[in-house]
């Protein structure tokens, strides 16, 4: 998750909060990891669209969900995935760990 998206207020200072809240709870969950990529960060590969990676024991089955304008386009052939694995890992390599993307996201909850 990029800096701006944590920053964005929408409907004031106390649902901003809120919804950092429930990211924080969120991210507790053994299934789900939340890694922040800070203002700044050089050659981060920003893609302009939510991708969602949908993986499982056979890789061949996974699909990558683009949430586009128009609705969400379902990714399944092999050269698409390739491509955005290669994506997402340049991405994940740009994020802090974890435990640090915990702290920054408390950071800014508490600023606002």
């Amino acid at each position: 998750m990029h800096e701006a998206a944590l920053r964005m207020g929408f409907d004031g200072p106390d649902t901003t909060r809120a919804q950092l809240s429930y990211l924080l709870e969120t991210s507790e969950q053994p299934t789900i990891t939340i890694l922040v990529t800070p203002f700044g960060e050089a050659g981060f590969p920003a893609s302009g669209q939510p991708i969602t990676r949908a993986t499982g024991p056979v890789p061949q089955l996974d699909t990558v969900v683009l949430d586009t304008d128009h609705g969400c386009e379902f990714l399944d052939a092999e050269a698409q995935l390739d491509n955005y694995r290669s994506v997402l890992d340049r991405m994940e390599n740009c994020a802090l760990e974890p435990a640090e993307s915990r702290k920054f996201i408390e950071h800014i909850m508490q600023s606002h």
